[in-house]
C-alpha cells in the first residue's frame, strides 16, 4: 500500500528559484532563504520518497481565466517548465505518476470533490521554483510528482475548511493505492504577503508564526477563518496559504515538527515546514473500503459489450491523436488537412499506427485505441462522412443495415456551412 511519510510546506515565490539560476545561495540576503531548504533537502535524501503529492497555484501561465477550475489535478507521466515570459529555466521536465494520479482522482470524485484534471501541461514557479531548491535535478529529479493546482488566483476560491477537507480525501485515495510507494505531501504558496494595490508589500510575521503554530497543533481551528479574515491577516496574496491546509489534511492527527524556519528577506515571508506522519492503522482494512467505493459506480460497466469508456488512462494514451483530431474546429488546420495530411501527420508527431488509423477513417479501431467519438465526428464533419456512417461503422454495418434499425432513416453531421 502507498504510504504518507510527512508533509513539507514552504512558500514558492520565484525569489527563490531565481536564487538557484543565478548561484546566489551562499549571497548575504539570499542564503537564509536556503539555510532553511537544508533541513528539507536532508530529510528527503534520508527518506527518499518515490512521489511528491505537490500542491501548488499556477500563476495565470498554464491556466487563464478563460476556464478557470477550484481544484485541477494533473494526471500525465511528465510535466516541463513553462515560459513565464522570459523563457522557461533551464530545467528538465519532472516525472510524474499517472497511476497514482488517476487513482487520487477517482477517490475525489468519489468522495464528491468535483475535480478538473490536466495533462501535457508545462508547469510555473508555483511548482518548480520552490523544488528546484528541494532535491537535486541534474541528470533527472529522484523523485515522481503528482500535481494539484489551486485556483486562488480569481474569487470566489474554496474556502479553508474545503481546503482541509481535500486533503483527508487525499489521505483516503493515496494509502488506498495497491502500490508500495512512499509519498511526500509538499503545500506551496505564502506566508503574508500582497503584491497589488497600495497595500502592496504588507507582510505580518506574527501572523505567519501564529497561522503555523496553529497549522501543526490545531489546524481545525484554521477552517473557522474567512477568505477576508486571511486576507486581512496576511495579505490578499498570502490568503493563499489555505493551500498548506490541503498538506495538513493528507497527514495524521498528530505529527512531529522536524523543522521550523521563517525569513522575510522582501515581498514575501519565506517559511519552511516538516512535520513527519505519527499515523497509525486502522483495526478494519478502511482501504479496501476505499477501493470499493471507488469502484462502486463503474462496478458492471466491464459486461457491456461494445462499450469502452474514456477514462484518464485511454485519454493519456490517446492524447496525440485526440488533439490531432481536436484541431479540426481550426478552418485553417482543416484546410492543410484536406491538402497534405501527411506532412500534417509528421509535424503532429503521429505514430504510424495513428496515421492509419485516420487515413483509413477507420471509426471503430480509433475508438478501440483511445479516440473520444465526439473528435470523431468532427474529423467526419471536415471528410464529408455522416454521423449515421460512423455508428454504422461502429457496428459492423452498412449504412442501409443500421438505418433499418432506426425509426427514422435521416443523415446529419455537426457540419456547419460548406468551406
Amino acid at each position: 500500500m502507498a504510504k504518507i511519510i510527512g508533509g513539507l510546506a514552504v512558500s514558492h515565490t520565484p525569489t527563490i528559484g531565481f536564487a538557484v539560476d543565478h548561484n546566489k545561495q551562499q549571497e548575504g540576503a539570499w542564503a537564509p532563504i536556503f539555510d532553511g531548504f537544508a533541513p528539507m533537502q536532508r530529510w528527503l535524501e534520508e527518506k527518499k520518497p518515490d512521489v511528491l503529492l505537490y500542491v501548488f497555484n499556477d500563476h495565470v501561465t498554464s491556466f487563464f481565466f478563460d476556464h478557470y477550475s477550484a481544484f485541477v489535478l494533473g494526471i500525465d507521466d511528465e510535466y516541463a517548465v513553462a515560459d513565464e515570459g522570459g523563457g522557461p529555466r533551464d530545467l528538465p521536465p519532472v516525472k510524474g505518476h499517472a497511476a497514482l494520479s488517476q487513482h487520487i482522482g477517482a477517490s475525489l470524485m468519489a468522495d464528491e470533490f468535483d475535480m478538473s484534471f490536466f495533462q501535457d501541461k508545462a508547469l510555473d514557479h508555483g511548482l518548480f521554483s520552490p523544488l528546484s531548491a528541494l532535491a537535486p535535478w541534474q541528470g533527472g529529479w529522484p523523485m515522481q510528482v503528482v500535481p494539484l493546482a489551486v485556483g486562488v488566483l480569481q474569487f470566489p476560491i474554496p474556502t479553508a475548511r474545503r481546503c482541509y477537507k481535500l486533503g483527508q480525501a487525499l489521505k483516503r485515495a493515496v494509502e488506498s493505492f495497491p502500490e508500495d510507494l512512499k509519498v511526500a505531501v509538499v503545500a506551496t504558496g505564502g506566508v503574508s504577503h500582497q503584491v497589488h494595490g497600495e497595500r502592496c508589500g504588507f507582510n505580518n510575521p506574527e501572523w505567519d508564526a501564529q497561522f503555523i503554530d496553529l497549522l501543526i497543533n490545531d489546524p481545525e481551528r484554521l477552517t473557522e477563518i474567512t477568505l477576508a479574515e486571511y486576507a486581512t491577516l496576511g495579505g490578499l496574496e498570502g490568503a493563499e496559504v489555505i493551500m498548506w491546509l490541503i498538506m495538513r489534511g493528507a497527514l495524521s492527527a498528530n505529527v512531529e515538527k522536524l523543522h521550523q524556519d521563517y525569513y522575510l528577506p522582501s515581498m514575501t515571508g519565506i517559511a519552511t515546514l516538516i512535520l513527519e506522519n505519527q499515523s497509525r492503522e486502522a483495526p478494519v482494512d478502511v482501504h479496501q473500503r476505499q477501493r470499493d467505493k471507488i469502484n462502486l459506480q463503474m462496478s458492471g460497466v466491464e459486461k457491456l459489450p461494445g462499450t469502452y469508456p474514456f477514462t484518464q488512462a485511454r485519454s493519456l494514451k490517446a492524447l496525440r491523436i485526440n488533439r490531432f483530431l481536436h484541431r479540426m474546429i481550426q478552418p485553417e488546420w482543416r484546410k492543410r488537412f484536406r491538402e497534405a495530411p501527411q506532412a500534417l501527420y509528421q509535424e503532429a508527431g503521429l505514430t504510424a499506427e495513428e496515421q492509419t488509423l485516420i487515413t483509413e477513417l477507420d471509426w471503430r479501431g480509433m475508438i478501440h485505441y483511445g479516440v473520444s467519438f465526439f473528435l470523431l465526428e468532427k474529423l467526419g464533419a471536415v471528410v464529408g462522412v455522416s454521423n449515421l456512417h460512423i455508428y454504422s461503422a461502429m457496428r459492423g454495418e452498412t449504412l442501409e443495415q443500421f438505418q433499418q434499425t432506426r425509426n427514422q432513416q435521416v443523415l446529419y453531421s455537426v457540419a456547419g456551412k460548406k468551406e
